[in-house]
């Protein structure tokens, strides 16, 4: 029977037409038997992989939900660039806070010696004059071994004065490092290439780097004052001891060394009252003005080039030094630029110590401006 004459039911499939169209395969038999017709007509359903390839199914889109933005998947462990400059600066911020850990140490130990020669250097003297008070033989070698005993206390002080110098010299060194370390940070934020676990983690970086400057910043002003302290203490000491040796060869008190009262026994100046204005200002001049509107300001030697000048035309000039900070924002604002002006004032005062200047020669002071854009410190003459 031919094609033309044979009737299709509905829902049979015709094999040959698939192979008209490209299909390589269909399911009836591979090739026809001698005396069987090529066209092999049924109703079984195509095989599944011809009719996936038949028939495009829909795709379905996966679904995007919150987890998948802000959840675990999304937040997992990158390593980048800046997460490894994060690490390095982090390992660099350990081993400094270490050392300051160390040097704090180190200056809580020499309090403490220091404290110790004082406390035993005034029992000697104390001892020495008690008995110079009550009477006592010319050349008493109690008293002179009591004498010797005060002049090895000093010797101590002053074997501690050289140590704080050196503390003070590494605080120096560590500040510097700190204030690099500070600047390394906040440049890290412009790097491109990061996550925002990187960010966080940089910020974090940075509080605990200002907190380390902190530390650093106090125990300079520490040990700057035990330097002064001591360095001044020191040189009255030493005076008195001399006094006091001669006095214990004498077997008599001759109480403190002139050198320590220098206007006890002088009569009063001839200048007329014109004079006297002529040789010292009349009223607080301003001297030197510093502002810290960048990270690194050079004022060592214009300070000094001033306060050189103004020593020349006035010996006895006395120094006020000023902490300035802006008023124009919310109160928590002006506090941290009040904080920040008290700092850097203390730096100034820091300098013009070590140039020389003694301490109570300096006043210190701070007020609130509003025409101030920075925090600065103003330097005045009197």
């Amino acid at each position: 029977m031919s094609l033309s004459a044979k009737r299709i039911r509905p829902g049979f499939t015709l094999a040959c037409a698939l192979c008209a169209v490209g299909f390589s395969g269909f399911w009836g038999p591979a090739e026809a038997k001698p005396g069987q017709p090529a066209l092999v007509i049924t109703n079984d359903p195509l095989p599944p992989d011809l009719h996936s390839r038949v028939y495009n199914r829909p795709s379905v889109a996966p679904v995007i939900g919150p987890d998948a933005i802000a959840g675990p998947g999304y937040y997992d462990n990158l390593e980048t660039i800046v997460g490894r400059k994060v690490e390095q600066l982090r390992g660099e911020l350990f081993g400094l806070q270490g050392d300051v850990s160390s040097l704090s140490e180190t200056l809580a130990a020499l309090e403490q010696r220091s404290e110790a020669a004082a406390v035993q250097y005034y029992a000697d003297i104390g001892t020495i004059s008690t008995q110079l008070q009550t009477g006592t033989t010319p050349g008493n070698p109690r008293l002179i071994q009591r004498l010797a005993q005060a002049q090895s206390s000093l010797e101590g002080l002053a074997n501690n004065l050289a140590r704080l110098n050196e503390v003070a010299v590494e605080s120096s060194r560590l500040a510097s490092l700190a204030n690099f370390l500070l600047e390394a940070v906040r440049a890290s934020y412009n790097l491109s290439g990061a996550v925002e676990e990187d960010h966080v983690r940089l910020a974090e970086l940075e509080d605990a780097i200002n907190n380390t400057i902190v530390v650093i910043d106090r125990v300079l002003n520490n040990v700057n004052d035990d330097i002064s302290r001591t360095a001044a203490y020191l040189s009255t000491e030493r005076s008195n001891l001399r006094t006091l040796s001669l006095a214990i060869t004498e077997g008599d008190l001759y109480g403190k060394s002139l050198s320590n009262r220098p206007f006890s026994g002088i009569s009063p100046a001839s200048f007329t009252p014109d004079e006297l204005r002529m040789a010292m200002p009349t009223s607080p001049r301003p001297l030197v003005k510093i502002r810290f509107n960048r990270p690194a300001v050079q004022y060592e030697q214009p300070v000094y080039i001033a306060v050189s000048e103004a020593l020349e035309r006035y010996p006895a000039a006395r120094f006020e030094l000023v902490a300035v900070h802006p008023t124009g924002a919310n109160a928590a604002q002006i506090a941290i630029e009040s904080t920040k002006a008290r700092r850097n004032a203390e730096k100034v005062l820091r300098t013009l110590t070590q140039m020389g200047l003694p301490l109570e020669r300096i006043d210190l002071s701070y007020t609130p401006s509003p025409d101030a854009q920075s925090n600065e410190v103003h330097i005045y003459i009197r």
